[in-house]
């Protein structure tokens, strides 16, 4: 059980015996940790060579691997008006299960997160029952209705940390080029949900052959393309900060990367289970495998993962929706999107470097160094005086993610019975154990 960090000091503890990797100053070395208080205090590969001195507690890594703890920067967490799904207390337990450290939230609540006081509500109650660090971004439009722009200036000085509609994108040219323009002036950053709507229609799955067989409406790449493209368009008018969320298809790839050629503001974030599958998985009418947007084509995949290799991709995501057993036991066009994914994240990047696809510093690297540049989080690195934010991750260990497992308040996984190697072994927010994992007997 995840335990909160919000009370009393933690003192001094040293972590020996560690493999640390930080991918913010490309470390990777064994060595050892000291923290103080909610601080780091020290870090090198000579620290403690002739022991820890006595009054500082002792975490013996083991070798295994010492790392900033992981930030997910899109996420679903129910809190207001969806707790039947999710809470700020069950889905940061479900983090630091992950090895998640700060978690940003969606504004898709109800009330929508679109004014300031919904974004101090946010906080506050995420001082009392989170167990990790949350941040919500704010809604990009009032509603998230798509028809006018918030107060972005004052929910920022509240504390949003980005500008979304969450899993709807902004269809309206002139409001997004608008909003891109006010955001440019504040340095502020648009995230955007790139599939148009109108073009997706009905649509419940990737349109190809396989839907065609199912008798399945599809929803065609190009409806994220054209979106995709739009928005390049109007960044270029306007020089503001640009996140496509969950990117899904070759093409979009492409776009991204003659963007980033031409030296445009933008980024752009993958889901784990873009990565780790494919259309298949909807198989006979599965609604755990429904996303948005869908599954996509192995072509897409491994456009996917050569994206992140090079960089045109830069973060990975949980994409954390979780759904409650009414909402995904439903036939296949009326279930509802989303995978509870906080707690398999971690586990999915890793199948990365397992496999040769990526090196393990950059699979780390876009869940800590990346977003929190990104975000121009205070987290994300090992230093001296940086947060006490980190995760040990077993890295070789094999075992099975199953939906029982989950601590997740929803848990609706495609992954139940999925092989993985490497989890979190243990996660500490501000010097505080929040999480520690207990084999079973």
């Amino acid at each position: 059980m995840a335990r909160s960090f919000s009370k009393g000091d933690p003192g001094r503890v040293a972590y020996v015996n560690a493999r640390l990797i930080d991918p913010w100053h490309g470390r990777d070395e064994p060595g050892a940790l000291l923290t103080e208080g909610n601080r780091i205090a020290q870090i090198g590969p000579g620290l403690f060579s002739d022991g820890v001195p006595d009054g500082i507690g002792t975490v013996d890594c083991g070798g295994r691997i010492l790392a900033p703890g992981l930030i997910d920067i899109r996420a679903f967490l129910g809190e207001p008006g969806y707790e039947h799904k999710e809470t700020l207390a069950t889905g940061t337990e479900a983090a630091a299960v992950g090895g998640v450290t700060t978690v940003i939230c969606l504004p898709g609540t109800d009330p929508v997160i679109d004014d300031a006081a919904l974004v101090e509500y946010i906080e506050r109650r995420a001082r009392e029952d989170a167990v990790v660090r949350v941040h919500p971004m704010g809604a990009l439009t009032k509603g998230i209705e798509g028809r006018e722009m918030t107060e972005m200036g004052l929910l920022a000085e509240a504390g949003a940390v980005a500008f979304t509609d969450g899993d709807r994108a902004v269809a309206d040219a002139q409001l997004m080029r608008r909003a891109l323009a006010y955001a440019s002036g504040l340095g502020l950053l648009i995230v955007q949900h790139v599939e148009e709507a109108a073009l997706a229609g009905t649509g419940c799955m990737n349109e190809g052959e396989l839907a065609l067989r199912l008798g399945l409406p599809g929803i065609p790449a190009a409806a994220e393309v054209i979106v995709l493209e739009r928005d390049l368009r109007l960044v270029e008018l306007t020089g503001g900060r640009y996140h496509a969320a969950c990117v899904s298809t070759a093409e979009s790839v492409a776009c991204l990367a003659n963007a980033k050629t031409r030296g445009l503001p933008v980024s752009a974030g993958v889901a784990s289970h873009h990565f780790a599958l494919n259309e298949i998985a909807v198989g006979e009418y599965r609604t755990f495998a429904k996303t948005s947007p869908p599954l996509r084509g192995e072509e897409d995949r491994q456009a996917l993962i050569g994206a992140m290799r090079d960089g045109t991709i830069d973060v990975i995501v949980s994409d954390h929706c979780p759904q409650d057993q009414e909402s995904k036991r439903q036939p296949f066009i009326q279930a509802a999107n989303g995978i509870a994914g906080l707690e398999t994240m971690l586990p999915l990047a890793l199948e990365l470097h397992h496999n040769g696809s990526l090196p393990l510093m950059r699979v780390l690297e876009m869940m800590t160094a990346s977003p929190a540049r990104l975000l121009e989080l205070d987290v994300g690195r090992l230093e001296a005086g940086a947060p006490a934010d980190l995760v040990v991750i077993d890295l070789d260990t094999p075992w099975r993610l199953s939906e029982e497992g989950l601590v997740a308040k929803s848990k609706n996984t495609p992954f139940d019975g999925r092989p993985v190697q490497g989890r979190a072994v243990r996660t500490v927010v501000a010097g505080h154990t929040v999480y520690e994992f207990s084999p079973r007997v």
